[in-house]
């Protein structure tokens, strides 16, 4: 009888790690290729090369520096894609100040979390996106803005925000607008910052990426140069990225998709970052894809749905097209078929990962069989370690058996910021990341991803959290008691359900409109359930645990969603 292989995998690689910071591999980048295509921003009619955006890069720095920004200081970035988002990637990895990602479509609520926990002392933000209005909404939160100078802002709120910079042409009380903010940069020498520069370490936390938790509270995953840098490379690298890569980058930069897989993977090779627009909308990737002679394309398996589905698909040229990345799902085999085939895009990769790891974990290879990019997300990472584990025991399970996937590298993060119950139950005493998601290794190290331990819903590429939406529609007045779980949807992969009890006085006067109206501009529109069933009590165990499970099962078959 033979012994099967434990489901554990190293990845190797014949390249070395990134022993740099961002800023000094950008610079190197950008004295290496100073004439390459660096952003292309579409929307916003921007080009740089890679000596211009050094310069934008450099100036943004010493603005940064004029206003009092110091190593360790936290910067929220508030914005949809634009090219001053990338400037403040880049400008405050050289001044050694922490990020801050604030996912565009926070409202109120979170906004206010996300400011508060990470102690930002300065944001960026844009004017206005879609139905946000960002800089009323900072009004809201700090009317004290409105009548302080530039910079001086003391908020019963947001005690910890000095400072607001409004991406907007035209001035807005008590914040910098941009343009007057970069030209504070004249004010600094350029040996002061090169100064500074020199001081920081690659192990330096550089970023905070907001991952809601099953606590109700989004957590902070803090991540260093030395992660996501490098997470960005080895990721290019699989797609044999050059200096003549064009890529097409529709995904948001405030998540790890964007600003890492999109724009560390291009800095580290010299290719060219292109921004379609704003937000997704798949006309423009089409457009832009043409116009800009892109040789790859980002996006989840719904981006190349709308893009393969539009109207005008034919009108496109889309041949010059070699690779690109989908993740956040698993491809279906007939949109991988149609991606390889209509958009010359054999070469196309899946990847796997969470925010904590900087994303990517597995990833498929270029030249990986077909069955493998469809029913699996990849091998181990190079520089990484997988393994899969007994959630009960924690020993590794034989290939083949169901456990959870554990992953050890570079890429893990350092922490979570301000928050070490949390990094102490994910990171365990021998640096392994516990993803909770559940899957299966085979013979090959091929990795399937068959479920997750607890209930994440992913609705259209977006990991969502029940219990943060249950801990906020418990602030309903009328809500005695409500569990949150996911059911299937064609078009998303997964929607909400929100089982609501009520208070007895109130079990007539709440309809589902009511609850919708409730949420609407208190948390992010993808989080508000598609459906609310109104119950007297839930599915529970004898020793009165909720069981999810036979929630699901029962909202499936009450809406007629056993077909999906």
């Amino acid at each position: 009888m033979t012994t099967k292989l434990p489901s554990y995998t190293s990845g190797t690689s014949d390249k070395p790690l990134i022993g740099m910071t961002i800023g000094d591999k950008f610079d190197e980048i950008a004295n290496t290729f100073p004439d390459n295509d660096a952003l292309i921003v579409r929307h916003q009619g921007l080009r740089y090369t890679y000596r211009q955006l050094q310069e934008a890069v450099d100036q943004a720095a010493r603005a940064f520096l004029a206003i009092g920004v110091q190593r360790g200081d936290r910067i929220g970035m508030w914005s949809p894609n634009r090219a001053e988002w990338t400037i403040t990637q880049f400008a405050t990895a050289k001044v050694g100040a922490i990020l801050v990602n604030i996912n565009p479509a926070y409202r109120l609520h979170e906004l206010e979390y996300a400011l508060n926990q990470s102690e930002a002392r300065f944001i960026v933000t844009a004017d206005t996106f879609k139905s946000s209005n960002y800089t009323q909404m900072l009004y809201e939160l700090a009317p004290e803005l409105k009548a302080s100078a530039e910079g001086k802002l003391k908020s019963m709120k947001l005690p910890y925000l000095q400072g607001v910079i409004n991406l907007a042409e035209e001035a807005h009380p008590g914040m910098w607008r941009w343009a007057d903010f970069v030209n504070m940069g004249d004010n600094v020498a350029t040996e002061q910052l090169a100064d500074i520069q020199s001081q920081l370490q690659f192990d330096d936390p550089i970023n905070i990426q907001y991952t809601s938790g099953t606590t109700g509270f989004p957590k902070g995953a803090t991540l260093s140069h030395h992660n996501i840098l490098n997470n960005g490379y080895f990721v290019a690298e699989s797609m044999n990225f050059t200096e003549n890569d064009r890529l097409i980058i529709p995904v948001p930069l405030y998540h790890c998709f964007g600003m890492v897989m999109g724009n560390l993977g291009c800095i580290t090779h010299g290719a060219a970052m292109i921004y379609p627009d704003e937000g997704f909308e798949p006309k423009t990737v089409l457009e832009t894809i043409t116009e800009e002679k892109a040789t790859a394309v980002y996006g989840v398996p719904t981006m190349f749905i709308a893009e393969l589905d539009h109207p005008d698909f034919k009108n496109f040229d889309l041949s010059t097209l070699r690779t690109g990345i989908m993740a956040g799902s698993i491809c279906p085999a007939e949109v991988m078929k149609a991606v390889n085939n209509k958009m010359h895009m054999e070469e196309v990769q899946i990847a796997y990962g969470m925010t904590e790891t900087s994303p990517v974990s597995t990833q498929t290879a270029a030249d990986d069989p077909f069955d493998k990019r469809v029913t699996t997300v990849g091998r181990t990472q190079p520089h990484l370690e997988t393994k899969i584990v007994d959630a009960a025991t924690g020993n590794i399970v034989p290939r083949g058996e169901i456990g959870e996937l554990c992953t050890r590298g570079y890429s893990v993060m350092l922490k979570y910021w301000n928050n070490e119950e949390a990094t102490r139950k994910s990171i365990d005493a021998a640096g392994w990341m516990h993803t909770e998601d559940l899957a299966t290794m085979d013979d090959e190290g091929y990795i399937q991803i068959v479920g997750r331990i607890k209930d994440m819903v992913i609705r259209g590429g977006e990991n969502v959290y029940p219990k943060e939406i249950e801990e906020f529609l418990y602030t309903h007045p009328a809500i005695s008691d409500v569990q949150v779980t996911g059911v299937p949807d064609k078009k998303y992969g997964e929607e909400l359900i929100a089982w609501i009890k009520l208070h007895p006085a109130e079990a007539d006067t709440v309809t589902e409109e009511q609850l919708r109206e409730f949420c609407k501009g208190k948390i992010t529109h993808f989080k508000i359930p598609r459906y609310f069933k109104f119950v007297d009590e839930f599915p529970m165990t004898v020793t009165g645990k909720i069981q999810k499970f036979k929630m699901r099962e029962i909202s499936i078959a009450e809406l007629g969603l056993d077909d999906i």
